[in-house]
């Protein structure tokens, strides 16, 4: 387990995006954290911001815990905020949010009000500091990811094939596309660190094929490689089948199954959004050198040329769930109308 401790390097990781997000002596930054915040995070962030001379103040919530529900992991839907007016007002306010909460505000039912108010909201991913430093976003990211993210705007369809037998037809016609690069300098807009995504939420009844999970793809909501293949079948955005032997085939029908079971629906097996990693820095083999405590994932789901696939809420077809899958597959071949953007695991350039 690493120590974490206040590192002069990792002050200066977090200077370099808080200037990148364009802060400027003066402006407010809101600092967000909750009771089970990993401590080191909004301490960084609090010194960073006033290297830079901005006037920071830290909002310190209680982490929300229900036992009648599964474990929540990997969801991007802080429950920490609760609808507080006036916390909600104070963000909204900030010229600056810096989201140090466990799970993030990207799906939070309150994000659309902060970000209406002006502020723009950067989510430090709840990673150890080391890996947050080794993935500084550069100048290159930005306009990569601006490329590709116009391409799936631009597209109709996505087809996606593996040799391990994955093919997938989906339609982007209706769909919300859009990506991220580590920082953000518009008002009311939202972006993580660390970045470095194209993705797209489809409409209601797009996604139809099979997806299959071969040995070395990743469920990071368990925070595991799979070591033994899992096929899932995928009918008008619905997982119907999970098939496979082994333990990641059954924690994976566990797990979906318990929100299915508790929501009394099947919104958790529907897909949230479907995308693919630009990001040359991130590695597909990071996760085996960090403690469980010590990663967040967000350096999986973003390495170059991997294919994401998730299950769970999706706005944009009016589902709301918080059971959710990130599983990000290698070797895929990703192709928007005909033409391929990811060949067998590479970004084509």
């Amino acid at each position: 387990m690493l120590q974490e401790i206040i590192e002069p390097a990792w002050i200066d990781a977090f200077e370099a995006v808080l200037h990148r997000c364009a802060l400027q002596p003066g402006d407010t930054v809101a600092i967000l954290c909750e009771s089970q915040s990993r401590p080191v995070l909004p301490q960084l962030a609090r010194l960073a911001a006033a290297r830079l001379g901005a006037q920071a103040f830290t909002l310190l919530l209680p982490t929300v815990f229900e036992s009648n529900r599964p474990v929540v992991r990997s969801t991007g839907s802080s429950c920490a905020i609760q609808n507080i007016a006036p916390v909600v007002s104070a963000l909204a306010g900030s010229t600056l949010v810096v989201d140090c909460t466990v799970e993030g505000l990207m799906h939070a039912p309150e994000l659309p009000a902060i970000l209406k108010g002006g502020a723009r909201v950067v989510y430090v991913s709840n990673e150890h500091p080391e890996a947050l430093a080794r993935l500084l976003p550069g100048d290159e990211l930005e306009p990569l990811v601006k490329a590709h993210v116009k391409r799936l705007r631009a597209a109709r369809a996505m087809r996606v094939t593996s040799p391990a037998g994955t093919d997938l037809a989906i339609s982007l016609q209706g769909a919300v596309a859009g990506g991220n690069w580590g920082f953000t300098t518009r008002p009311g807009t939202m972006t993580h660190w660390p970045g470095g995504l194209a993705l797209a939420f489809p409409a209601a009844g797009s996604v139809n094929g099979t997806l299959v999970l071969a040995e070395g793809d990743v469920n990071l909501t368990f925070k595991r490689y799979i070591e033994r293949p899992v096929t899932l079948t995928i009918e008008h955005d619905y997982v119907t089948k999970i098939e496979g032997a082994g333990v990641d085939a059954e924690l994976m029908r566990s797990y979906i199954a318990a929100w299915s079971e508790r929501e009394g629906d099947r919104e958790a097996y529907a897909v949230s959004h479907v995308g693919y990693g630009l990001n040359a820095a991130a590695r597909w083999d990071s996760m085996a050198l960090y403690d469980k405590r010590d990663f967040n994932g967000t350096e999986l789901r973003a390495f170059a040329g991997n294919f994401l696939y998730s299950t769970g809420a999706n706005e944009v077809a009016g589902r709301h769930t918080l059971g959710h899958f990130d599983l990000p597959l290698r070797h895929c071949t990703v192709q928007l109308d005909g033409v391929a953007v990811v060949e067998q695991g590479r970004v084509v350039a």
